[in-house]
């Protein structure tokens, strides 16, 4: 992958960086990393405001634009809203809503097939990152005083769902269904409602 990949990708990944940070992130140097950066903002990829520090100059914060959160692959987006619109326009919501709940059958089914040997509550969330991550979400997950925290960095049916909502509604089910009843899921941030990631809170019970 090219620096300006890696650096994307890690800008996607925590929303917003210094150069320093990201210098220290992929081993190149301080000065190499503005470089990039200030090339990436002439190119209306990248955005940045400046932080007032304690001692010396304000820090330079960077973050993606729409036009580099568009640089993430967003499969198939038109030809899938097109379907839904199809769908819809033929067999109304109960039609819509049928295929979504289809699609959320198999993809339990697979994700359960993939998680068989987990025992535990963490080791569920690792095999569940892994393969949301397969897919494109950009996952990642960190315990917490209650529990823990689920991050999708990147939604690659993003279109699909701002079109269909259920989608959403759909893989909150998933994740629920696949913790069980110890746990419970509630989603915190939305892409979709303008957040710059998905977020869910997974509470474990005693």
């Amino acid at each position: 992958m090219k620096t300006v990949d890696k650096i994307l990708h890690t800008i996607k990944r925590e929303g917003v960086v210094t150069a320093k940070q990201l210098a220290d992130d992929l081993n190149i140097t301080t000065m190499g990393a503005r470089q990039h950066l200030q090339s990436l903002e002439e190119e209306g990829v990248l955005a940045f405001h400046d932080v007032k520090a304690k001692v010396g100059r304000p820090t330079r914060h960077w973050s993606l634009t729409q036009v580099g959160h568009d640089k993430f692959a967003d499969r198939h987006s038109e030809l899938t809203i097109q379907v839904i619109e199809a769908v819809e326009q033929l067999f109304g919501a109960d039609g819509l809503a049928k295929v979504t709940a289809e699609r959320e059958a198999k993809t339990l089914h697979t994700y359960r097939q993939a998680m068989q040997s987990c025992d535990s509550i963490d080791s569920k969330l690792r095999r569940l990152v892994e393969l949301r991550e397969s897919e494109g979400y950009m996952a990642e997950y960190e315990a917490t005083e209650d529990g823990y925290m689920l991050y999708e960095n990147h939604c690659p049916i993003c279109k699909a769902a701002k079109t269909c909502r259920n989608l959403c509604e759909s893989e909150l089910t998933i994740f629920q269904t696949l913790l069980g009843e110890e746990c419970l899921v509630t989603r915190t941030e939305h892409i979709i409602d303008g957040h710059r990631r998905c977020a869910y809170h997974i509470i474990v019970r005693d």
